[in-house]
């Protein structure tokens, strides 16, 4: 009788708990691969439990996807490209949702190419063809790089591919180079057989280009009134990602519990691709992370202006706040 109490309180006291969590639904902007595992390693290495915070991760389908949910108040947090927010922004004066933690210090903006077929710095562009899909991010971005690395764009033939034809077109030689995000692409042309050795990754943010990238975003009005809320869900994804760095692997397990059909190693090299080249930067391990540079979000709005035509004058107070943050952003070391 005096067990069956005991245990009666216990389940008590669990429902209670449970009962006492926080509900903060957060919207990715993809689907569920590596470089969403350190989410799911929040939840599962209880980081969010620690915090009082029941957090559902939910797939998305772009930044384009993602950014209205949050505006909308659908979710009070999201994941997204700040680039795609600074325009939706501009497009939508006054639309409550702000960057409010950088995640993706570097962009994963990218040419990606085969040495055997002779790319491997910007320059080499020219004389060649790049495979490009019109809606690529990479390829929006493509004018300011071939700004910043004056390279002759008159002398680069610019082929208009499909998203699925674009790294098989390469793998192929049909052309030479293609826009995308260094991780994805890179990975696609291994699994098509493309010796790693011939692959050339020229990252957009390693030549020149001086954007961010993805962002956890968070609704305004939401953010306004559960400031201490926000700050322990920021808090909770730094430990996720610091697991993650550690152990990619076990994030990725995690990630694999809800998306059983992924390839575990495919996407255990793809979490890993995003750490070294977004994540884990000189800057970031310098500064923290989380933080944006004031005097590089300027570069980057005139970058932005070179093949974005603002409606108003770009202020960065509009896309970005630190309010949220720790001092000095979130240790990786």
């Amino acid at each position: 009788m005096f067990t069956r109490a005991i245990l009666a309180s216990a389940g008590i006291l669990a429902a209670t708990l449970a009962s006492a969590q926080e509900n903060v639904p957060f919207a990715l902007d993809w689907k569920f691969e590596g470089p969403a595992a350190p989410y799911f390693a929040s939840i599962d290495n209880g980081h969010f439990a620690d915090a009082g915070l029941a957090v559902e991760v939910a797939a998305g389908q772009g930044s384009l996807d993602a950014i209205p949910k949050v505006a909308t108040g659908a979710f009070p947090v999201g994941f997204a490209d700040i680039n795609s927010l600074i325009k939706f922004l501009d497009q939508n004066p006054g639309a409550p949702v702000i960057a409010v933690m950088m995640v993706y210090d570097k962009p994963p903006f990218a040419i990606v190419g085969r040495k055997s077929l002779g790319i491997e710095v910007p320059k080499d562009l020219e004389g060649k063809v790049l495979g490009a899909p019109p809606p690529d991010g990479a390829w929006a971005q493509f004018p300011a790089f071939a700004t910043a690395n004056d390279l002759d764009v008159s002398a680069i033939t610019v082929e208009p591919v499909g998203f699925p034809t674009r790294e098989p077109m390469l793998a192929q030689g049909e052309v030479d180079a293609v826009t995308g995000f260094s991780f994805s692409s890179y990975l696609n042309l291994v699994r098509l057989g493309v010796p790693e050795d011939d692959i050339s990754t020229i990252l957009m943010a390693d030549y020149g280009l001086e954007l961010y990238g993805n962002a956890i975003i968070a609704n305004t009005e939401w953010a306004t009134a559960n400031p201490d809320t926000l700050k322990a869900f920021l808090a909770a994804v730094a430990d996720g990602w610091v697991d993650a760095i550690a152990d990619p692997e076990g994030a990725v397990a995690s990630l694999i519990e809800r998306n059983p059909a992924a390839d575990a190693a495919l996407e255990t090299r793809r979490l890993q691709l995003a750490i070294d080249a977004n994540v884990v930067t000189d800057a970031v391990m310098a500064n923290g992370m989380g933080l944006v540079d004031a005097d590089r979000m300027q570069r980057a709005l005139v970058q932005i202006a070179e093949t974005y035509e603002f409606q108003s004058a770009p202020d960065a107070s509009l896309y970005f706040t630190d309010a949220y943050l720790p001092e000095g952003g979130f240790s990786l070391k």
